[in-house]
């Protein structure tokens, strides 16, 4: 699948750009994978990928404990889409294939 492989991702916050690595792997229209950022990794879970549109969830602890819900697209070599934090709305991250 187009989705599959490593990636390098920025997401645009209220706290500034923060950089991120995503490993993904779909199978029968379902993502799994890992995510990882400022030295701590953590599973993705709730991953759906059809074709080339992926969503999935990560729990971070830090800065401080949220989960953050991406809906993305890929396209080629190229990842995009928005970041749901909760209450502090969406924000846009891109991301290249590493």
């Amino acid at each position: 699948m187009a989705v599959d492989g490593n990636w390098n991702i920025t997401m645009s916050t209220p706290m500034g750009d923060r950089e991120a690595t995503l490993s993904l792997k779909s199978a029968g229209g379902t993502l799994t994978g890992t995510q990882a950022a400022e030295g701590n990794s953590a599973e993705i879970f709730d991953g759906t990928a059809n074709g080339d549109d992926l969503s999935w969830k990560v729990s971070i602890t830090s800065p401080m404990p949220l989960t953050l819900e991406f809906t993305g697209k890929v396209s080629g070599d190229s990842i995009s889409g928005e970041m749901g934090i909760g209450p502090m709305g969406s924000f846009p991250f891109t991301g290249t294939r590493a």
